[in-house]
């Protein structure tokens, strides 16, 4: 196990957060997921909301969000879900569940930076050759 000191010098475990939509799961989202976990003890996975990806995206996903979290939720590397309804609220997200260390795909780089004030910020390069809109648009052919 992974344990970080606070100020107190008290041992606690390491959690990590990270974010996404999670659509048409794929091996990308399981190797981000993966190496995620890798850095500390617990990963707590947002998942996008319905309406969130229909306001950032202009179109909602092919899943469901309640089947989108039960997915992720059901991999080895996951140890929570929770619903992402807000870009604006990550900062809350984050201090919600106590998070050391925040981590995204390399498509975010920078994007998230302003967090490092309360928590590590990783940026994971992504796996090449997968995409979920690739996938999606090589489905509707």
């Amino acid at each position: 196990m992974d344990f970080v000191s606070d100020s107190l010098g008290c041992e606690h475990m390491t959690t990590i957060l990270t974010f996404g939509t999670f659509d048409v799961l794929h091996v990308g989202h399981l190797r981000i997921l993966e190496r995620a976990a890798s850095l500390g003890d617990r990963l707590a996975v947002g998942i996008s909301s319905d309406a969130l990806n229909f306001a950032k995206k202009g179109r909602l996903p092919v899943f469901p969000q309640n089947e989108r979290m039960r997915l992720v939720s059901a991999l080895r590397c996951v140890d929570s879900v929770f619903l992402e309804e807000s870009l604006a609220q990550k900062r809350d997200y984050l201090l919600q569940h106590a998070a050391d260390v925040l981590a995204m795909g390399d498509d975010w780089r920078g994007r998230f930076d302003e967090y490092s004030d309360i928590c590590r910020v990783v940026y994971f390069e992504r796996t090449p050759s997968v995409s979920t809109t690739e996938i999606i648009e090589k489905i509707r052919l």
